[in-house]
C-alpha cells in the first residue's frame, strides 16, 4: 500500500509540472466539469498513513455526477483512500476548442508571427474586374522612316529595348529596289540645282542672264533642297526621347515608304490603367475615386494613390473596346514595376462603409473549400477559426462571420501557425488518459 501512496504522490506532482497551454477557467470557456463525491463516516486507511484531501484536480471527461457513497470501500487504480466526512470537488477541462494549437511565444516570435487585435473599422466598397496597363498618350512617341527603302534594324533593338535620346533605331536603304535609291536620286537632284543656282547667279549679277531664269533656278534648288532636308541623317531612324520601344510596327528587311510608322517608344514614366467595368454595375461607377491593381506577371498589389496617380476621365460613361464593358481610366507614375501592354486584376475602390471587420488577405487560409483564420487564445494557444468572408479590395477581406471585437488574430507569419496545427502539436496538460 505504501508503495502505491507514492506512485499517486508521483503522479500528481508531474501533473502539476506539466506546462499547459494556459487558457480561460473552465468556468469561462464553459468546459468545467465538477464531481461532488460526500462520504460520511468511513475510515480510509493507507497502511499507518491518514490524508485528507480537499481539492483534486483530475482530467477525467465526465459531466456533472453527485455520488453519495456509504458504507463503501472504493479502490481508485489499486489505491484504497479513506475519507472522514469531507467533500471533494474535481475540476476538469479535458476537452480543448476545435483547431486548439500550441506554439511558445519564442517559436512564434522566432518565425515572425504578429497579432491584431480586431477593430471594426471603414471599408470600401469594391468591384473586382480586369483591365491592362497602357501607355500614357503623352508619354509615347511614335518613330517614322524619314526615307523610302528596305529597313534594317540596330543591332540589340527589339520590343522592351531601353533607348536614349540620338539613339540609333534602324538604318533605311534603297539599293538593290526596282528603280534605284530614292535617297540617292534626291540628292543627285539636289547637287544639280545647287551647281545650276551657282552657275547662274554671277551671270544674273552681270546681266547676261535675265531674273525669270535666275528665278527659276533659284526655284528648283529650293524644291530639291526641301526634299533632300529630310534626309540629312542619311537615311536613319533615331529615337528623340528616352523610354522603352514598346512596339516594332515594321519587320526586319520590309520596305517602308518616307513618313511610314517603324516603332514606338514609351518613356514609361507615366502610365494608363484601363478597369473594364462590366455594364451592371453602371451605377457604381460615378463612386470609384481608386483602385489597387496587380498585374498578371507579379504577386504584388499596387495602389493608385500611392503612384501618385487619379482618376482621369470623370463619371463619363463612353463605349469600350470589349462589348458589354465601360472603361475606367487611371494615370499614375511608373514605379518600374508596370508592364505597358500587360493585363491586370483591379480592384475598383468606391465609397465606404463603417463598422466593418477586416483582415489582410494573407491572414485568411484557405481548405477545402473553407476560409479560416487563427485567433490567439493567449500566449501560446491558438484556435482554428471558420469565417465567412465578404469584399476584397485586394489588400484587405471582409469578414462577415467569425470574429468579434477584441479578438487577436494572426495577420503575419499565418503558415507558421498552420505548420504547427499540421505538426499535431497538443497544448500539454489539457488531455490526460485515466
Amino acid at each position: 500500500m505504501l508503495k502505491h501512496f507514492y506512485y499517486a504522490l508521483a503522479i500528481a506532482t508531474t501533473l502539476l509540472m506539466t506546462p499547459s497551454c494556459h487558457r480561460n477557467t473552465p468556468e469561462q470557456d464553459g468546459l468545467g466539469h465538477h464531481h461532488h463525491h460526500g462520504h460520511e463516516g468511513h475510515d480510509h486507511e493507507h497502511e499507518g498513513h491518514n490524508h485528507e484531501h480537499e481539492e483534486h484536480n483530475h482530467d477525467h471527461d465526465h459531466e456533472e455526477h453527485d455520488h453519495d457513497h456509504e458504507g463503501h470501500d472504493h479502490n481508485h487504480e489499486g489505491h484504497n483512500h479513506e475519507h472522514e466526512g469531507h467533500d471533494h470537488e474535481h475540476e476538469h477541462s479535458s476537452k480543448e476548442p476545435a483547431g486548439a494549437i500550441t506554439l511558445e511565444p519564442e517559436q512564434a516570435e522566432k518565425f515572425g508571427v504578429e497579432i491584431t487585435k480586431i477593430a471594426p473599422a471603414e471599408f470600401s466598397e469594391v468591384v473586382k474586374v480586369s483591365g491592362q496597363i497602357e501607355s500614357a498618350p503623352t508619354d509615347q512617341s511614335i518613330i517614322t522612316a524619314n526615307a523610302s527603302g528596305t529597313i534594317s534594324f540596330a543591332r540589340n533593338i527589339t520590343e522592351g529595348s531601353a533607348v536614349k535620346n540620338g539613339t540609333t533605331i534602324a538604318t533605311i536603304t534603297g539599293h538593290g529596289i526596282a528603280g534605284g535609291d530614292t535617297n540617292e536620286a534626291t540628292k543627285a537632284a539636289y547637287d544639280a540645282a545647287k551647281r545650276e543656282l551657282e552657275r547662274i547667279t554671277p551671270l544674273h549679277n552681270e546681266g547676261i542672264v535675265s531674273t525669270k531664269e535666275y528665278n527659276e533656278a533659284k526655284q528648283a534648288y529650293e524644291q530639291a533642297a526641301a526634299a533632300w532636308s529630310g534626309h540629312a541623317t542619311g537615311g536613319t531612324a533615331v529615337s528623340r526621347q528616352n523610354g522603352v520601344i514598346t512596339q516594332l510596327l515594321v519587320k526586319q528587311g520590309e520596305y517602308v515608304s518616307t513618313g511610314q510608322p517603324i516603332a514606338v517608344i514609351s518613356g514609361n514614366t507615366r502610365l494608363t490603367l484601363r478597369a473594364d467595368l462590366p455594364e451592371k454595375y453602371f451605377n457604381f461607377m460615378p463612386t470609384v475615386v481608386n483602385a489597387n491593381f496587380r498585374p498578371a506577371y507579379s504577386d504584388q498589389t499596387f495602389n493608385i494613390a500611392d503612384l501618385h496617380g487619379q482618376r482621369i476621365g470623370g463619371s463619363t460613361a463612353v463605349v469600350g473596346k470589349r462589348a458589354g464593358y465601360l472603361p475606367v481610366y487611371f494615370s499614375f507614375d511608373n514605379n518600374g514595376s508596370a508592364v505597358p501592354g500587360s493585363y491586370a486584376e483591379i480592384y475598383l475602390i468606391g465609397g465606404n462603409r463603417s463598422d466593418v471587420i477586416s483582415l489582410p488577405i494573407e491572414a485568411v487560409s484557405e481548405q477545402q473549400g473553407l476560409n479560416f483564420v487563427y485567433v490567439r487564445l493567449d500566449e501560446d494557444c491558438y484556435e482554428k477559426r471558420n469565417v465567412i468572408l465578404g469584399n476584397s479590395n485586394g489588400k484587405n477581406i471582409e469578414i462577415k462571420k467569425g470574429l468579434n471585437p477584441g479578438e487577436e488574430v494572426v495577420t503575419t507569419g499565418m503558415i507558421f501557425v498552420k505548420l504547427a496545427e499540421s505538426s499535431g502539436a497538443v497544448p500539454e496538460g489539457h488531455s490526460h488518459s485515466h
